[in-house]
C-alpha cells in the first residue's frame, strides 16, 4: 500500500515532466536576463552549457569561449546598460524571449535602444544554443548616426562592423586571459 502524500505536497508535481522542464527553462531565461541587467557575466555564464553556441547579426558563430569573452566584454563596458525582458516562453527543448537593451555605445557615446528577439535551445536545464535577432541596420543608424543611416544597410559596411567587433573581442580575450592568469 503506497504511503500517503505529505499534506503540503503538490499532488500534480511531476505529472507533466515537459511542463516542469518548460517552467525550469523559462526560469533559466529569466535568471540570465536578470544577471545581464546586473552586468553579472559570471551568473549569465552559469545558465549556459559548457558547449554553448551563440549567434547574432554581429557575432555570427561563437563557441563557449567566445560567448564567455563576449558577455564579459559587453557587461564590463556597458556601465549604463538597462535591460527589459518580456515574452519569456519555454518548453523542454526551446525557449524564446524579447528583450530591449538600452545603453551608450562605447565607441562614440551615442545612445542605443536595441530590440532583440532571442531563441534558446536547452539540454539538461542549461542553454546550449542562443540566437539573438535584431535589425543590424536599425542598430547601425543609432550607433553611428547619419553615417550609419547612410551606409549601415550595405553588406560591405555590415561586414566591416563584424570584423571590427571580432577584433575587439579578440583583443578582449587576450587581455582577459592574461589578467585571469596573473590573478591565479
Amino acid at each position: 500500500m503506497p504511503e500517503p502524500a505529505a499534506p503540503d505536497a503538490n499532488p500534480n508535481a511531476g505529472a507533466n515532466p515537459n511542463a516542469d522542464a518548460g517552467a525550469a527553462n523559462a526560469a533559466t531565461i529569466a535568471r540570465f536576463y536578470a544577471a545581464l541587467g546586473r552586468r553579472d557575466a559570471e551568473a549569465m555564464l552559469a545558465c549556459y552549457a559548457p558547449d554553448v553556441h551563440f549567434s547574432d547579426p554581429i557575432f555570427r558563430d561563437l563557441d563557449a569561449t567566445g560567448v564567455a569573452a563576449m558577455w564579459r566584454m559587453l557587461t564590463s563596458r556597458g556601465t549604463d546598460l538597462h535591460v527589459v525582458v518580456s515574452g519569456i516562453t519555454a518548453d523542454a527543448q526551446i525557449g524564446h524571449a524579447h528583450w530591449v537593451a538600452t545603453y551608450t555605445f562605447s565607441a562614440n557615446r551615442r545612445r542605443v535602444e536595441n530590440h532583440i528577439d532571442a531563441t534558446f535551445g536547452f539540454r539538461d536545464g542549461l542553454i546550449v544554443r542562443h540566437q539573438d535577432r535584431f535589425g543590424l541596420y536599425r542598430w547601425a543608424r543609432q550607433a553611428f548616426g547619419p553615417l550609419g543611416a547612410l551606409l549601415g544597410w550595405s553588406p560591405l559596411v555590415q561586414r566591416t562592423m563584424r570584423r571590427q567587433a571580432a577584433r575587439a573581442l579578440a583583443a578582449w580575450q587576450a587581455k582577459d586571459s592574461s589578467e585571469r592568469a596573473a590573478s591565479r
